[in-house]
């Protein structure tokens, strides 16, 4: 499989995010990765849904939200309605009940998605591995852009890979999340990646065409 290239638009000018994504995706970018913060769970502030729909609006590439928030169960149809392709949450949030919040986002016509905290222990996939379509795995501590990679996700990528294939779930997508760039793309693909989201290494390029396609490994 082709590794999947999801920009990270967190980075970019918020008074024109439907526009940098639409240069993105003619740059070469095959999703936009869309980091959802409430202020609570993480202690940025982002965008909502309306933002979501002027982007998915102006783009024919799929959409992954991720939602770093404190009830994501409030917010999952908004986001689905707006055009999502894929909806992501934490296990971590207030919601007592993932696997339900989970099957919802596949009953309102999503791929559901699972992100995993640095420190978050990969095991919790195997209980969930049948509602799922995308494994995220963070690199970094979420909330904010721009941070060290953190080496030690090879590790993790491999692990969440060979429990999804214990569990038959083949084709569920892991992608990775947190200084991404061309260093360390190919170690990350070898691990079992196959959708890489990078932030400021692309958004901040003068090449962004370039940064995307240095990524392509």
């Amino acid at each position: 499989m082709r590794t999947i290239i999801a920009p990270s638009i967190l980075g970019c000018n918020y008074g024109r995010l439907a526009s940098a994504a639409a240069g993105l995706e003619r740059d070469g970018a095959d999703w936009i990765h869309l980091d959802v913060m409430d202020g609570v769970f993480v202690p940025v502030l982002t965008f909502g849904a309306g933002v979501a729909r002027s982007i998915c609006s102006e783009v024919s590439i799929p959409v992954d939200a991720h939602l770093m928030v404190e009830q994501p169960a409030v917010l999952i149809e908004d986001f689905a309605k707006a055009g999502c392709r894929y909806i992501t949450i934490h296990p971590e949030s207030s919601e007592k009940h993932i696997h339900r919040v989970l099957g919802r986002i596949r009953e309102l016509g999503c791929s559901p998605g699972l992100a995993l905290n640095p420190a978050t222990p990969p095991e919790i996939v195997r209980w969930v591995a049948d509602l799922l379509d995308l494994v995220l795995i963070m690199a970094v501590n979420p909330g904010y852009g721009g941070q060290k990679h953190i080496s030690a996700t090879r590790e993790k990528i491999c692990t969440v890979r060979r429990i999804l294939d214990e569990a038959g779930r083949e084709d569920v997508l892991i992608s990775v999340d947190g200084g991404v760039d061309s260093s360390n793309a190919k170690k990350l693909v070898d691990a079992g990646a196959s959708v890489l989201v990078s932030g400021s290494y692309i958004t901040s390029s003068s090449d962004r065409a370039g940064a995307i396609d240095s990524l392509k490994v």
